[in-house]
């Protein structure tokens, strides 16, 4: 099993000045994905899993975007301007993709390529966190597993997620699991890999302590997903 955080840090380098946001724009989920760093290595450490998170801001780059995607780069998210990319050109957006993108790109391919070459084809588990609200409309799931192609991994999940009895479960909520040229697509897909994206709501792991319970907790439920997938 090999965890993914794409979105685990809201870090921008002192020299580019928070890209002219203020502080409280950075602790918005324009900048990370709250608590799913935290919810990441303790679900790692749960599982003695190996795990690959970003140490930059998706404002600055999104890892989780293909190169060609319109929103690699934001300039405008969720009604907040980023005056450090209003007036970025193809050089600008060319550094960011040599300084931060492919280094991230390249360890989540190394991670993989080791596993396969030790003769186990790892499942990807993908962690990321929504907000509670989106445009004045309020989200009744407490988590949500994405997929797109196959579901071998995805389905037990949502049905052992179901089976806790105490969550709201999303199948492809609070987003669709296809996205053309993202981190499943690069480097999951075209591998045929096992794998499955789950989205945990924000205010859920907002602190450090419940986002390390949901990692645990996690860590349990997906742990006999993949070992029946193993077994098949």
């Amino acid at each position: 099993m090999l965890l993914l955080c794409d979105h685990a840090s809201n870090a921008i380098p002192p020299e580019l000045d928070a890209l002219g946001l203020p502080p409280a724009q950075l602790e918005r989920h324009i900048a990370y994905d709250i608590g799913a760093a935290e919810m990441t290595r303790a679900m790692a450490r749960a599982l003695g899993a190996p795990a690959v998170l970003s140490n930059f801001s998706r404002l600055l780059i999104d890892p989780n975007r293909g190169l060609d995607d319109p929103t690699l780069v934001m300039r405008l998210s969720d009604g907040a301007i980023v005056p450090g990319n209003r007036h970025i050109d193809a050089d600008g957006i060319a550094l960011r993709v040599a300084r931060y993108y492919e280094p991230y790109d390249a360890a989540i391919g190394l991670a993989i390529e080791a596993a396969l070459a030790a003769g186990y084809p790892p499942a990807i588990i993908a962690l990321h966190s929504f907000t509670p609200f989106w445009k004045g409309v309020a989200r009744p799931w407490h988590v949500g597993v994405l997929w797109d192609y196959e579901g071998r991994l995805a389905r037990p999940l949502i049905a052992a997620l179901q089976q806790e009895g105490d969550l709201v479960v999303g199948d492809n909520e609070p987003y669709h699991g296809g996205l053309p040229g993202d981190t499943i697509d690069r480097h999951v897909t075209r591998r045929g890999l096992a794998d499955a994206l789950i989205e945990v709501r924000q205010d859920l792991i907002a602190g450090d302590a419940t986002a390390r319970d949901w990692g645990v907790r996690l860590a349990r439920i997906v742990a006999p997903c993949v070992s029946a997938l193993a077994a098949a």
